[in-house]
Order: C-alpha cells, then structure tokens, then sequence
C-alpha cells in the first residue's frame, strides 16, 4: 500500500471516522492505548470523537484535540508503514552531542536499512554509550547530549513510550538461559509469541542459520541451558534475524562468541535490519560498510569502507580461516605443526 504525505493523513484523520483511520493504519491503536483512550467512538472523525473522551485523562496527559491531532499525524509519519506488528524503519540518525570534556562532537551521521556500521575506538571511548543512546532514542536528556531520529523525524515522547522494546534488540556479550527447555520448544514458543505466519518454516529457517553460525553444531532436542556461549549467541542472532520485528540491532563486542562473526553480520544485513556493532575486531570492522570512530567519548570521524580496505579483509579472512582450523585442531586434541600454521 503506497504510503500517504501528510496533507493525506490530515484529510482522512479529519474526515473520516476512526474506524477508517484503523483500518488504513493499524499502528494508530498503539497511539491511542498509550493516551489511555481506547474507546473513543469510532464511527466518529477524531475530533467529534474526541468530545466525548474523559476530560480527567485528557488534563492528565497535558493534552487538547489540536495536540492529540498533531501527535497523532506527526506519528503516522514515522511509523504509517507498520503492518502485522512490524517496524518499517527505513534509516536512524544520530544527531551529534559532546564528548566527555564537554566538547563538540561530529556532527549528524544516518544509517540506513541494509547498512553494517561498526563502531571502533579504545576501551572507554564511548562506545556502550553510544549503543546506549541509540537503544533510548536519546533526546538529548543523556550524558552525552545526543538526539536519535527515525526516518529524519524526531520521536515526540509518546512515541519513545510506544516504541520501548521494540525498535531495537540487543545483543549482548553474555547471553544466558533460565528456562529449561529444548531448542525445538524455545523456537516455537518465540514464533507463537511474534506471530509469525508460518511457524514450522520459520523455527527450522532460524535452526539451520543457527547451525551454521555455532563452530559446534547442536540438535532439535539440545536442552537450552547446555548450549555452548557461542552456541547461544548463535542461536539468538538466528532469532532475531528471522523472526524479530526489531528494524535495529546493536551488537556488543560479538568477537569472542565463538561464531563465524561475518555471516553473522551478512545474515542479519540480508533481512533488512540495520546492524550497529561495537567491535575491536578488524574482520567485523572492514566488513562494515562504514565505521564510526570513538575517542574520549565523542565521535571523531567517521570512515567509509575502500577498495584498499576490501583487498586488507580478503588477507584478514585468510587469516582467521588459519586461525579457526587451529582451534579446530586444539579441541580434537590434535598436535599443532608448523604446516598448520603457515598460510595456504
């Protein structure tokens, strides 16, 4: 359905009956749950239903018909697109603040859906912080002063109210299960929970990822809390690839997870997210198609991905290939010779 401009979204709020606003967006029921008036008439146009919403709720929020009606179009824009629960987030901006002398930092810089930034810098440089930032659409009420906005919109707080723990997914370095079920169970409880279309093809898409992440395989029936960390990991990006609604996700350091780190990345890129990693690791650095340097807290530059760069990852991939057959070697208790060392 071909988005509407917001001449058109004004027309159809101020015309038709709610009923028919529902209906072409189903995400303004969201807006409405959250001012706590779900019962409005809906046979009415917003405004005439408005006059019979509880005023006590309507001082409550600090709001009249005028700012309802302008929250709500403002909102339309950023997330009209949104069908069957989903997200339709096409980039994220981050509006530069200072760093932790005070100082300026860089300025605006976007990334959009498809995009792998990484984010580089010296431990304490500000890259959790920034991580932090984007997860809580900032605005500038944190350290750091920045401002995030959603498709070159800034977020009203209503919807940074709406939109907790939905927008982004984190992946974290420790990841760890409590409940004692099996892969199998644990797939399709997440893909009954999100609603996914087609459950059984979904749980065995996110299996066969998985799999192909972990350096150890596991089975249907591996018990959750025996996965391996890097199993886990594993298992997690699988998920939130493929059945996550979240159009954003920031990873934490993925290096030491034991999985094959750049088709992690590729998978996640391919499924229309857009893919935020903090990362001392040139593989993931190179992959990215930019990167955002930290120091002292602050962006200081922001570097876009060469040719130069692209021929230094095809050697870096060479060796990390060397690397992970010696691993490889070391768990089957293998003896490690010089040949094994040497690159191919």
């Amino acid at each position: 359905m071909k988005p509407q401009g917001k001449q058109d979204m004004m027309k159809l709020v101020l015309t038709e009956p709610l009923s028919a606003v529902f209906a072409r967006y189903p995400v303004s029921t969201d807006f409405f749950q959250n001012l706590r008036l779900p019962e409005l008439d809906r046979s009415k146009p917003l405004m005439q239903a408005l006059e019979g919403a509880d005023e006590d709720i309507l001082a409550e929020f600090g709001v009249d018909g005028e700012k309802i009606l302008a929250e709500l179009i403002e909102f339309l824009e950023v997330f009209g697109g949104r069908q069957d629960g989903e997200l339709k987030v096409s980039s994220i901006t981050v509006v530069g603040g200072r760093d932790k002398s005070g100082a300026d930092e860089l300025g605006a810089w976007t990334v959009s859906v498809g995009e792998t930034v990484s984010i580089v810098g010296p431990t304490g440089s500000g890259k959790s912080r920034l991580l932090g930032d984007i997860e809580c659409l900032a605005d500038r009420d944190t350290p750091t002063g920045r401002r995030v906005l959603i498709d070159g919109i800034q977020p009203t707080a209503e919807m940074r109210f709406e939109l907790e723990g939905r927008l982004v997914a984190q992946l974290s370095q420790n990841m760890n299960f409590v409940m004692d079920l099996t892969v199998r169970e644990f797939l399709e409880m997440h893909a009954g929970s999100r609603l996914a279309r087609d459950v059984e093809d979904t749980i065995h898409r996110c299996f066969e990822s998985a799999n192909r992440l972990a350096g150890e395989k596991f089975c249907w029936d591996t018990k959750v809390t025996q996965l391996s960390g890097g199993q886990s990991r594993a298992l997690m990006i699988a998920d939130t690839a493929h059945m996550s609604a979240s159009p954003v996700v920031l990873i934490d350091e993925i290096e030491n997870a034991g999985i094959d780190r750049r088709q992690a990345v590729d998978l996640l890129a391919r499924e229309e997210k857009i893919v935020l990693i903090s990362t001392h690791d040139p593989l993931l650095a190179l992959s990215a198609d930019k990167r955002i340097i930290l120091r002292n807290g602050g962006v200081v530059n922001i570097i876009e991905t060469g040719e130069e760069e692209k021929r230094c990852l095809h050697e870096i991939e060479r060796l990390d290939a060397t690397l992970g057959r010696l691993r490889s070697s070391l768990r089957q208790g293998e003896e490690i010779k010089l040949d094994d060392v040497l690159l191919p």
